[in-house]
């Protein structure tokens, strides 16, 4: 959750310093960071798929394997929202709308790339909540398969991002 969040600060600068319209503009650029994307899904996908039922594990690690996993969690979903190409994209149409030329363009991004993460994190900390909540009721078995089902939703989008071209004028 807190690697995507700071994965918005990226997407947004990246997007206020013009990487979302180079990658708009140039295929190749476009498909470096969408081939690193569907390149490191897929691999969290096939680990995924050959998990022991990480949701069962997880809840009976210790402190000190906690912090190990927390900053691995941190790292993998930080890599995943910032190889995604389309997050540069929206950025880069979505926040231009809300930008005062004739003002500081500096701060009026920050603002907006506080706004957007402070909202992001309040709906993935609700996500949390309730997934956590669910993960206690689930058995070792069934959290093989929600393992699997996550490794095949991974393996799927990874495929999807796979096929995607961007839009041509």
């Amino acid at each position: 959750m807190c690697g995507a969040v700071l994965s918005d600060f990226v997407l947004i600068g990246a997007a206020a310093l013009g990487l979302g319209a180079l990658l708009a503009a140039s295929e190749f650029w476009f498909n470096v960071v969408k081939w690193i994307g569907v390149g490191y899904l897929a691999f969290l996908g096939l680990v995924l798929l050959r998990s022991s039922g990480s949701a069962a594990v997880a809840l009976d690690r210790t402190s000190h394997s906690a912090d190990v996993a927390a900053a691995d969690i941190l790292a993998r979903s930080f890599f995943v929202a910032a190889t995604n190409p389309k997050g540069y994209l929206f950025f880069s149409a979505f926040l231009p709308q809300f930008i005062d030329l004739a003002r500081p363009q500096f701060v009026q991004y920050v603002t907006l790339a506080i706004v957007f993460a402070t909202i992001d994190f309040v709906v993935m900390f609700a996500y949390a909540s309730f997934g956590s909540r669910v993960a206690k009721f689930l058995r070792s078995t069934a959290s093989i398969w929600l393992d699997r089902l996550c490794g095949g939703v991974f393996l799927a989008l990874a495929g999807a991002m796979a096929v995607y071209r961007r839009a041509t004028n």
